[in-house]
């Protein structure tokens, strides 16, 4: 049997991975697929495919193109959800902030600096005109849970999340979403260890095409939207809105995609460099 660490956010976008696990589909073939939740995002994942903690990341696709350019040593070998991110701008319930203009200057919690929350804070700047050498500032408060409490205190004014994820702590009065900026390409991605991808590619080929067998039909799961309501605590309604905005793929990210990111991100001064695709991406299939 194989061990492969593989390492998401504990979000509905991944439930098509615990389903395939739930049913043992990865040691019926020999692969015991282990994974782990990392509700720190993108950041503690890109440190943890670093560290060798994990194999395999599900993974937002800037951060890693980000983190690769950087030094890791990792490949993307698939986009896993082709649809843009929509990340709500929350503030806390009290707070004096009404609009998105309101927050120019003043204070983003984001988990950790490299993670989502941070890059797309920029994007968001940039999207409102704001200078983004002046009109950011950051506040590092690891996770959603800490940003709750970075909120409430004051420690930060605003904070940007997946708004399906929020959205419980939007119903229950704790944050005010005060609007929305989706990602301007697909959100997640796969990416491997090149270590890892060099001596075990037909075992990352078969775990891919086992997930893509489940996502390619994931919205016809029968009762699919109550499962993931009852799983992650959202109410109905709002599970039905993000199945029809969501997409899943089962190909790898383009060539035109990895350039889009890439001149954001050096657009934005966030990288200084832009590396070649195939630095980026390796296909597997």
């Amino acid at each position: 049997m194989k061990t492969v660490k593989i390492g998401g956010v504990p979000e509905h976008f991944n439930l098509a991975w615990y389903l395939t696990l739930k049913k043992g589909e990865y040691k019926d073939v020999g692969i015991n697929l282990r994974w782990k939740d990392y509700f720190g995002g993108t950041g503690e994942m890109c440190n943890a495919l670093r560290e060798g903690e994990i194999d395999l990341a599900v993974i937002l696709t800037e951060g890693i193109i980000k983190d690769i350019i950087e030094g890791n040593p990792s490949k993307i070998v698939q986009t896993f959800v082709a649809s843009p991110l929509i990340w709500g701008i929350h503030v806390a319930q009290n707070s004096k902030y009404k609009t998105i203009e309101d927050l120019k200057g003043s204070k983003a919690a984001i988990s950790r600096f490299g993670s989502g929350s941070h890059l797309m804070a920029y994007i968001n700047a940039q999207d409102n005109g704001w200078d983004t050498a002046k009109d950011l500032d950051f506040e590092v408060i690891d996770n959603l849970d800490g940003a709750i409490k970075g909120l409430t205190n004051g420690a930060a004014d605003y904070f940007m999340w997946e708004k399906f994820t929020t959205k419980p702590i939007v119903d229950n009065g704790t944050f005010r979403r005060v609007g929305n900026c989706p990602t301007p390409w697909p959100c997640f991605v796969i990416a491997v260890r090149n270590e890892f991808l060099e001596a075990n590619q037909e075992t990352v080929k078969t775990i891919l095409d086992i997930i893509n067998n489940t996502t390619k039909d994931f919205k016809d799961i029968p009762n699919i939207d109550q499962t993931i309501s009852k799983r992650y605590d959202q109410k109905l309604e709002d599970v039905q809105e993000w199945l029809s905005l969501t997409e899943w793929s089962q190909s790898n990210l383009d060539k035109n995609t990895v350039e889009v990111v890439q001149n954001k991100l050096l657009d934005l001064n966030i990288i200084d460099s832009k590396l070649d695709y195939d630095a980026l991406v390796e296909n597997v299939n």
